[in-house]
């Protein structure tokens, strides 16, 4: 195991911890929790190796599952009323299992009305295993959920329950009416039909865990589960109840939590030179991104300039990765290197001495107001023509337009931020099922995992996917006992 993770691990419970045996348990604030009677413990069933590896969990006995239902305890808390909490309700529900849904907001959905200015982009269009890259370097860690629950499924569960999806001519998957509202009024009437608990204004103020049961103690009152799934988001748009509650109930179960940060969120630049362009887009540039002088990653994106710095889906998806210090160097003219632009402007200028360097460079396809702007910020004229152009200034023009440098001050925090980055360490969770390695029972889908996707439909696709994962193997583990035997 590597110190970072082994760092977060050591904050997690410990379960040597003496006040584990305690009747108490530690709330979210960090003030202690009392659970009458009750002896707070952590199954022994799993341990860390080297690699952060971990035993494979033991199925369900029957009189584990049997046990929970006799004592008239819920088989699951879901904790989170989003996407990924509603959908794996709905289809855990049935058989005798009772769901119940918490949320700590008046209403259920929030941040999915937001998603695509309220339209819904709700997947991509495409091959699934299109998708694997989509979501940086733990993309491997969702092939198994987005293989048992592609794309195509989503699609056709939205369209056979009354929501037609249409595509878009970039691959964007959207409802046909471009309403958000009419994907969450599905995932609810769908709650609704199957008998879904769904609890609002029901903030959890700590979990806790007895053998293979859970409290979880809210506002209201303490509940009890054989099952847990924790599917609060991330921390972007705290104000849609995203801020972050998910991460301390993991790590007050033993679990690691990789450092949570803005993803999909624009990037700002120290002594920004070109507020005056705010709005100018340029399709398809590329980026070299350097932290202390070494280059540490090279991508290709669409770049639109704002007032104070930097946006579009090439810089949203880049900021994963970015960190205030870093420097970020754009080629406006991907393919070209600065000595062979240099040599390109001085053939132009010895076939038309009189055509102005200006000319010379939105031949190129480059925005007039961008090309102005980059001839005043070295200096030039704007009405300069290539026979007056210097070696030395045209090297300087070329180098600027192929490998302009930005100083990046800050990033764009969680109110602007789309995703988070960092959250439930991926090496607890089984990839297959959602299912924590270290508490059995306990699943993690959805945002509140240490993944974050693309724009263009990949983060809520992957929410359905970790949540189809989470409910398959929990009715998988609860299809053990008829009623009464």
């Amino acid at each position: 195991m590597n110190d970072a993770v082994e760092t977060r691990v050591e904050r997690g419970l410990n379960r040597t911890d003496p006040t584990l045996n305690n009747a108490r348990h530690t709330s979210l604030d960090g003030s202690n929790l009392e659970f009458p009677g009750k002896k707070m413990t952590l199954p022994p069933a799993f341990s860390y190796d080297d690699t952060c590896r971990h035993e494979k969990t033991q199925e369900y006995s029957a009189g584990d599952v049997a046990s929970g239902n006799g004592m008239g305890f819920p088989t699951v808390i879901v904790i989170g009323g989003g996407p990924a909490g509603l959908f794996c309700a709905l289809r855990i529900s049935g058989e005798g299992r009772k769901v119940v849904v918490l949320e700590k907001m008046p209403s259920c959905g929030r941040k999915l009305l937001l998603t695509g200015l309220g339209q819904c982009n709700l997947t991509h269009d495409g091959d699934i295993r299109s998708f694997f890259e989509k979501y940086g370097d733990n993309g491997p860690f969702l092939r198994p959920a987005l293989m048992n629950f592609t794309n195509q499924d989503l699609r056709a569960f939205c369209e056979e329950k009354g929501v037609p999806l249409g595509t878009m001519e970039s691959g964007k998957i959207f409802p046909l009416s471009k309403k958000a509202s009419d994907v969450l009024s599905l995932l609810l009437r769908e709650c609704r039909i199957r008998g879904v608990e769904i609890c609002c204004n029901e903030a959890v103020l700590g979990v806790g865990i007895e053998e293979h049961t859970f409290f979880v103690q809210s506002q209201n009152s303490i509940r009890h589960a054989s099952f847990l799934v924790i599917a609060t988001g991330g921390a972007s748009y705290p104000g849609t109840g995203s801020s972050g509650d998910g991460y301390k109930m993991a790590r007050s179960l033993g679990h690691a939590i990789a450092p949570p940060a803005p993803a999909l969120t624009p990037v700002y630049v120290k002594e920004y030179p070109f507020a005056h362009l705010a709005g100018i887009s340029f399709p398809h540039v590329t980026f070299y991104l350097f932290r202390r002088g070494k280059k540490i990653r090279e991508s290709t994106g669409d770049l639109l300039f704002t007032h104070s710095g930097l946006s579009g889906p090439g810089i949203l998806h880049l900021s994963r990765y970015i960190e205030a210090g870093d420097e970020l160097k754009v080629s406006f003219l991907p393919g070209l290197s600065a000595a062979h632009l240099s040599r390109r402007i001085q053939e132009a200028a010895s076939a038309h001495g009189n055509r102005q360097v200006k000319a010379i460079l939105t031949g190129y396809g480059l925005p007039l107001r961008f090309v102005k702007g980059i001839l005043t910020r070295a200096g030039l004229s704007e009405t300069l023509t290539g026979a007056h152009l210097s070696k030395k200034d045209r090297d300087r023009l070329a180098a600027m337009v192929c490998a302009f440098p930005f100083p990046v001050s800050l990033l764009g925090g969680f109110d602007e931020a789309m995703v988070t980055r960092g959250g439930v360490s991926l090496c607890e969770i089984d990839s297959k099922t959602m299912e924590s390695r270290v508490v059995r029972g306990l699943y993690c889908i959805g945002e509140v995992l240490d993944i974050d996707g693309d724009t263009g439909g990949y983060n809520l696709q992957a929410a359905f996917s970790t949540a189809a994962s989470a409910s398959r193997d929990i009715v998988s583990k609860t299809r053990i006992l008829p009623a009464g035997r």
